[in-house]
């Protein structure tokens, strides 16, 4: 079922653009098919782009409710939805994107494997429709002329290390580019601040009976996450053919890209969800009250070490 209804159709659309873009190069078909399922998902990407700063922005709210809680999960997970209902927040927002993105994965992985391990697939997987078009009957009668190369200078069948082969150059400039390019995108969406704390220092917190928090443990994360992914990717992509880097690095070129122009465009917009007023009286709302007694709790506290000090004044003279 996943080959009918994911691989088959990625396959020939691949498959689709290489037949009838001039000259007929496989590289530049990848190149392309890349670019249209990037701009397929723009929707999907801009929704997760305004989902994650809006989540950011959030941050100093989530703090104070945490505070005001006091390690009441159930209160805690109350006021958190309310918090962001109101404000138009889905947790899970940027899971559609992700989700996407894997799906095509696995399925172009699938498909590219089937090429290189038999080239003459290119013609029995595919489509009748497509089958039938006449470069593809071309290549049908001659599968030499089937060029799985990126414009003649990279065999994109060929990985950067294989066993039993020479080391490939080429491939190998791929998989760094890939690797690069995924670090960049990570870093465009990572917020900057100067009191950022590393996951070592959070930790070492933790083991002294501080508790950490989570706000700042998921900044932290994805900060270590900025530089572990691309390591994965390099090491994942380096055995694999360079059909696979070639698209990791388009893809995260034109994400990059993407991402710069949507964070780019109409800053109003894409703070309106963060910055949006509240609609409700946060004072009619029980969990509120608590910080509100929290800071009378305080005042009280002030006033009386403020009489304690008077008092020590007054018996020293």
């Amino acid at each position: 079922m996943f080959t009918t209804l994911i691989v088959q159709p990625i396959f020939n659309l691949l498959v689709f653009i290489y037949a009838i873009l001039p000259g007929h190069n496989f590289g530049l078909a990848l190149i392309i098919f890349t670019v249209i399922v990037r701009m397929l998902m723009w929707p999907l990407v801009k929704k997760q782009l305004h989902q994650a700063k809006a989540m950011r922005e959030l941050q100093p709210e989530i703090k104070k409710v945490k505070q005001a809680t006091k390690g009441n999960r159930q209160k805690e997970s109350q006021m958190l939805m309310e918090l962001y209902k109101e404000k138009g927040i889905n947790p899970v927002g940027t899971l559609p994107t992700l989700a996407i993105q894997l799906v095509v994965l696995i399925g172009l992985y699938s498909g590219l494997r089937k090429i290189i391990g038999d080239p003459h697939t290119l013609i029995s997987f595919s489509y009748p429709a497509i089958q039938h078009m006449g470069w593809m009957r071309h290549v049908a009668d001659n599968i030499h002329a089937f060029d799985d190369t990126l414009f003649g200078w990279v065999d994109l069948s060929r990985a950067a290390v294989t066993t039993g082969m020479p080391f490939y150059f080429p491939a190998f400039l791929i998989v760094v580019g890939s690797a690069v390019a995924q670090f960049f995108q990570g870093k465009q969406l990572l917020p900057v601040g100067k009191d950022q704390k590393g996951l070592r220092d959070i930790l070492r917190q933790a083991n002294a009976g501080k508790s950490a928090d989570q706000s700042e443990v998921n900044a932290a994360v994805g900060r270590s996450t900025m530089y572990l992914l691309p390591v994965m990717i390099f090491f994942f992509t380096i055995s694999l053919a360079s059909a696979l880097s070639l698209y990791w690095l388009t893809t995260g070129i034109v994400a990059y890209i993407q991402q710069a122009i949507i964070l780019g465009q109409d800053e109003e917009e894409m703070e309106d969800i963060a910055d949006k007023p509240s609609k409700r009286d946060l004072s009619q709302i029980p969990e509120a009250q608590i910080v509100e007694a929290a800071a009378e709790e305080k005042k009280a506290a002030r006033a009386k070490k403020a009489a304690r000090r008077k008092n020590k004044k007054r018996q020293k003279k």
